[in-house]
């Protein structure tokens, strides 16, 4: 674990330091060919390697300050003329043709960051131009007596110094690329995550909205005939009144807090916050008599556990519909409009109350009809 972490560390640096990785790699690559030309005599290629340091050397300075065109534009250059200028001197055989193909991963992966929509074939442009310069130089000089003989031994030690650096650039250009488009799929994958769970949760709650509440309901329908569940569809209370006494982040405290409490006391359940202070509860493979201790337990804890709010005590009660499921419901809805219903009942008498059968009607119109309740009572 300590040493994926270290490897994740090293690659986040590389990755958002690639460009002065690559300058201070350019640079030590000519440390080591400024030796080995000065160990061979060659004058000439000595100067230029002094040359190509100071320009990695400004390269440096451009990368702390922000400018990395030129600096992308200056590698590009400066690998391109010290390759004409080397083979020159030492002939094709020397194999500083490598090094133009050691920057072809540098010329794509970099140049898809800084160019966008048609400035993109700049990189094409650049490739055509970085491979026309190899098939010139082969063409010139495959066959042409260099200027500078190098010793057997001096020509192996370029010739696979050079491979090296071609073969390290592919390999270390294609590895970041891969921990980058790793690190933007797992970044997406959160963000689709967080999409997901945005449409289907309340922001403030945390709570199941419709939209993630009503399928689940809709699953158990269709799961067989077999399935029981209960639905609680909960109204805090003077809701109105509690924004209007204490403010509305009042009133976001106290949601916050009921959610907590229903959370708590009814662990497993599918909770959903259906719209504004309406809170509905889905209790699986619940019958209406374990249904209706719970939700009645739920209620008194509501009752006498007040929402503490800077130095107020705000308390609040519920008011609860409940409905078990049977084969009479087709579809969500109508199972929710019931336990609804019995909601807006208690609502209408008397609040905080639990009310779980539909009123019996009397022909009379002077009776109202009653419903079970549990709670305070009901007339």
């Amino acid at each position: 674990m300590k040493e994926h972490g270290i490897i994740n560390r090293t690659m986040h640096f590389l990755v958002h330091n690639g460009f002065l990785f690559t300058v201070g790699v350019m640079g030590l690559v000519h440390i080591a060919l400024l030796f080995i030309m000065w160990a061979s005599g060659i004058t000439p290629l000595v100067q230029l390697n002094i040359l190509s340091i100071v320009v990695y050397i400004f390269c440096v300075i451009l990368c702390r300050t922000g400018y990395i065109m030129p600096v992308y534009i200056s590698i590009l250059m400066e690998v391109t003329v010290y390759t004409v200028i080397s083979t020159y001197y030492l002939g094709f055989r020397c194999g500083t043709y490598c090094f133009l193909f050691s920057i072809v991963p540098i010329i794509i992966y970099f140049g898809t960051f800084l160019f966008e929509g048609l400035k993109r074939w700049t990189v094409v442009l650049a490739l055509v131009l970085n491979f026309a310069t190899f098939v010139t130089l082969y063409l010139l000089f495959s066959d042409a007596r260099p200027v500078y003989e190098m010793t057997p031994a001096a020509r192996s030690v370029l010739v696979i110094f050079s491979s090296f650096v071609m073969v390290f650039s592919t390999i270390f250009y294609n590895t970041v690329y891969i921990y980058t488009s790793e690190m933007e799929v797992g970044k997406l994958e959160k963000r689709n995550e967080q999409l997901s769970a945005d449409a289907r949760e309340d922001a403030l709650t945390t709570l199941l909205n419709r939209r993630g509440f009503l399928p689940l309901i809709d699953e158990l329908m269709k799961s067989g005939d077999e399935v029981h569940f209960c639905i609680a569809f909960c109204d805090i209370d003077n809701f109105k009144r509690i924004n209007d006494s204490y403010g509305h982040d009042a009133g976001d405290e106290v949601l916050r807090h009921i959610t907590h409490m229903i959370k708590k006391e009814m662990n497993g359940c599918d909770i959903c916050r259906w719209g504004g202070e309406e809170i509905i509860i889905l209790m699986r493979d619940h019958d209406m008599a374990v249904a209706k201790v719970k939700m009645e337990y739920l209620r008194r804890s509501i009752e006498y556990s007040p929402t503490v709010f800077f130095n107020h005590r705000i308390f609040t009660t519920l008011t609860i519909g409940l409905e078990e499921y049977s084969s009479v419901y087709s579809d969500p809805e109508e199972i929710i409009k019931t336990a609804d219903d019995r909601m807006y009942y208690g609502k209408q008498n008397g609040k905080n109350v639990l009310i779980y059968e539909t009123p019996k009607r009397s022909p009379n119109p002077e009776d109202s009809g009653s419903y079970a309740a549990e709670g305070q009572e009901v007339y």
